[in-house]
């Protein structure tokens, strides 16, 4: 029932969704004898669009999620595992076009296959069944092994968990899948903006990893004064860092994860700057 809600909630707390919908309830409103009313509503939807798809305004809500871990330092020593969490794979296309289809979140999978490639001790677990309520599809753990396999990364070393449908499932069944053993270090790879919310997820779960983070929608503080080029790229900057900000919000509310922003811990700040794929 959670997952069901979250997602119907998470639909309207996107802003595009949210400023469409204010705009057409103006409209409605201008055809009821609301004239003025509705006007404004209409125009309140449409400057707020523009200025949310050309300003710089979601590259500032998304900045201080991707800031908030550093990259993985690889001095601490090698990692017993990596977990690498889903939603870089298009399930309903996959299937369709024969084809192993990924969407902008696809370093996750990229970085993946290198620190296999660089630590061919390390397991690999891939986490993530379908998180979609409507067009399942597939499977993206089925297209994980996939791609993994052309990337020359031998099926045995591969161990997906393909039941879980968000982040707090991702954490719970990879836990209870790898049984990890408290002198072992896991990575957990998964979008820059993405990590609080993850590493918060993994940390209630009982199961602490280091935090990998890769793709990254932002050159840093330079991208606080960079407008955007099409409405279209910037709502979608806007609606990405939404998104996050109110699954770390809904999280903390309903004990999902034990702080409102997940920090790094102290033994854990110290970065290596050329990690950063």
């Amino acid at each position: 029932m959670f997952f069901i809600l979250a997602k119907v909630l998470g639909f309207f707390a996107l802003p595009s969704n949210l400023l469409i919908g204010i705009g057409f309830v103006g409209l409605v409103l201008t055809t009821l004898h609301f004239r003025r009313a509705g006007l404004s509503l209409m125009v309140t939807s449409i400057v707020l669009l523009a200025v949310l798809g050309l300003t710089p305004a979601g590259n500032a809500l998304i900045l201080p999620l991707e800031e908030r871990f550093p990259p993985w330092n690889p001095q601490r020593g090698e990692p017993h595992g990596i977990i690498v969490l889903g939603g870089a794979f298009d399930t309903v296309v996959s299937p369709a076009r024969g084809e192993v289809s990924l969407n902008e979140a696809a370093e996750r999978l990229t970085a993946t296959a290198d620190l296999a490639r660089r630590y061919p001790e390390a397991r690999i677990l891939f986490s993530g069944g379908s998180a979609r309520l409507f067009y399942n599809g597939t499977s993206e753990a089925d297209l994980a092994i996939r791609l993994f396999e052309t990337f020359g990364i031998a099926r045995s070393r591969i161990e997906v968990e393909d039941k879980s449908r968000d982040t707090d499932e991702n954490a719970r069944f990879s836990k209870l899948l790898v049984n990890p053993k408290p002198s072992e270090r896991w990575l957990l790879v998964t979008s820059a903006h993405h990590i609080p919310r993850s590493i918060g997820a993994f940390r209630r779960a009982g199961f602490p990893v280091d935090a990998y983070p890769v793709d990254w929608r932002t050159r840093g503080t330079s991208d606080l004064t960079r407008p955007f080029q099409s409405v279209s790229d910037g709502l979608r900057r806007t609606d990405t860092a939404a998104r996050e900000w109110v699954g770390l919000l809904v999280y903390y509310m309903s004990g999902r994860i034990g702080e409102l922003f997940p920090a790094p811990l102290p033994n854990s700040r110290i970065a290596a700057p050329s990690e950063n794929l």
